[in-house]
């Protein structure tokens, strides 16, 4: 089966360059794209929805033409489909109608404000999929594929998922240098010796072999200004965050963090989703 990603789209010059980044990360591996636009059927007065209500197959037509038009600019193969259901149930019928590897969509800090958009769409799809989410900022202008990634996880163990995993062969296409940024609180106590690398056991699964990473420690207090210092001195063009129910990604969203950055992130983030020691898949590292 050809790979695909599915791109959540609206008609903005913002999600038009997210699905021609995503089609640039897959184009190696001929990945195919699903550009997908959730519409939401406005709630309306009972005499206005008479009123609309015939109209609406033509508004769903007209969508459609310019969504399918937006996927024929890519340069890879794409299609476009209009799903008329909540934001959860069009993205269940997706991932059953397209199995892809990663979902992907663009941020808007204008949209609704970036907390409510993070909060209301972003954090429920990943929940809802567990698949790699891939968040393009409308600030961040990639012109190519990532040649400098950089891997930010947290001080507690995590097993990544199946289909995490299964991105092993899409990032090794890139052929870019992954660098991995440990993010631990000062107060943290001594840190144990090899702790680290053991930490960083379960990327070796993931990370291409060819490229391993160099450890990047950072003990600052303000986590989202020690991502974004991070992004900067390793020259990023890349930044994957590690995603854990009730642990990094859980606090990174309960705290604002993601929020602060991705609003000020100068590159796209990839959230991969991995799972927590207490989750029964969870393997421990060995001693």
């Amino acid at each position: 089966m050809q790979p695909s990603f599915v791109v959540l789209v609206d008609l903005s010059a913002a999600a038009e360059r997210a699905a021609h980044y995503a089609a640039v990360l897959g184009e190696l591996l001929h990945v195919r794209l699903a550009l997908v636009n959730v519409y939401q059927v406005p709630l309306l007065s009972s005499e206005l929805a008479f009123v609309a209500m015939p109209y609406f197959p033509q508004l769903q037509s007209d969508a459609e033409d310019a969504f399918q038009a937006m996927a024929e600019r890519l340069p890879v193969a794409a299609e476009a489909t209009v799903l008329v259901a909540p934001m959860h149930d069009a993205v269940q019928e997706a991932i059953a109608r397209y199995h892809p590897l990663l979902l992907a969509m663009s941020l808007s800090p204008e949209q609704n404000g970036l907390d409510h958009l993070l909060r209301n769409h972003v954090l429920p799809v990943l929940r809802a999929t567990h698949r790699p989410l891939l968040l393009v900022p409308e600030a961040s202008l990639p012109s190519g594929r990532p040649r400098r990634v950089l891997v930010a996880v947290d001080n507690d163990y995590f097993a990544l998922n199946a289909s995490t995993l299964a991105l092993a062969p899409l990032l090794a296409s890139w052929q870019a240098t992954f660098s991995v940024m440990h993010v631990r609180k000062a107060s943290a106590g001594v840190e144990q010796p090899g702790r680290y690398a053991q930490l960083g056991g379960p990327l070796r699964k993931l990370l291409p072999q060819a490229a391993p990473g160099a450890l990047y420690e950072d003990a600052d207090h303000d986590t989202a200004a020690a991502v974004l210092r991070a992004v900067a001195e390793e020259q990023a063009d890349l930044l994957i965050l590690i995603a854990r129910p009730r642990s990094f990604l859980g606090r990174l969203f309960h705290r604002s963090v993601t929020a602060q950055v991705l609003h000020s992130c100068p590159v796209p983030v990839l959230l991969l989703p991995a799972n927590a020691p207490d989750q029964p898949d969870y393997m421990p590292p060995m001693s």
